[in-house]
Parts: C-alpha cells; sequence; structure tokens
C-alpha cells in the first residue's frame, strides 16, 4: 500500500483505538499492524507529536511480562481532535469514492 495513504490514516487509527482504552505503544503497532501494514517506527514519532500537541498524556505501569509500560491515554482535546479528524476522513474518502467510481463507469 501507498506510504502516504497509511500516513494519512494512522494518527486517526492511532486516536481512535485509545478512543476506548488506554494502550501501550507496542500494543497500538500491533493492533493497527493487523489491519495496515505499517513499520513499528511510524507510530512511536507520532505518539510523541500527538503528546506534545496536547491530544495524548501518558503514565507508566508496571508488567508483569518485564519491565514497565508507557500507556497512552487520549485527552479531552484529543477526543474532540480525533472526532474533527473522523469527519474531514469520512467526507474525504467519500469524494474519492465517488470520483472513482464516476471514472470507472465512465469507461
Amino acid at each position: 500500500m501507498n506510504i502516504q495513504f497509511k500516513k494519512g490514516v494512522l494518527g486517526i487509527c492511532v486516536l481512535a483505538l485509545l478512543d476506548k482504552k488506554d494502550r501501550y505503544g507496542y500494543e497500538l503497532v500491533r493492533m493497527i499492524s493487523g489491519q495496515i501494514e505499517i513499520s513499528e517506527g511510524a507510530v512511536y514519532p507520532l505518539l510523541r507529536k500527538l503528546k506534545k500537541d496536547g491530544y495524548l498524556s501518558t503514565y507508566s505501569q508496571e508488567s508483569v511480562e518485564g519491565p514497565s509500560r508507557k500507556y497512552y491515554r487520549l485527552t479531552d482535546e484529543g477526543r474532540d481532535y480525533m472526532h474533527t479528524m473522523i469527519r474531514e476522513w469520512n467526507a474525504f474518502s467519500k469524494g474519492v469514492n465517488q470520483i472513482i467510481e464516476e471514472g470507472i463507469s465512465g469507461e
């Protein structure tokens, strides 16, 4: 899949997954990579940016499987941002799909 497509939706995927439950970085990577082919290296810079922008907060929690993990939590501002991004994505993808359908059927 085109890397630009992935970059455009990765933020929405991260925010949507964090909307229901706090998660640690590798858990997010595993969940997203189960649906979209991504590299682990693409998620962590995005998490740092979303935290810097005030959309996420972090905390550490002990793990029975090894060292403590850094968990990410969606802030209220992040939830508002996520809803805006999802509305924009839905409008954008609807427009693209319509153009594709018109292009295909117009041949």
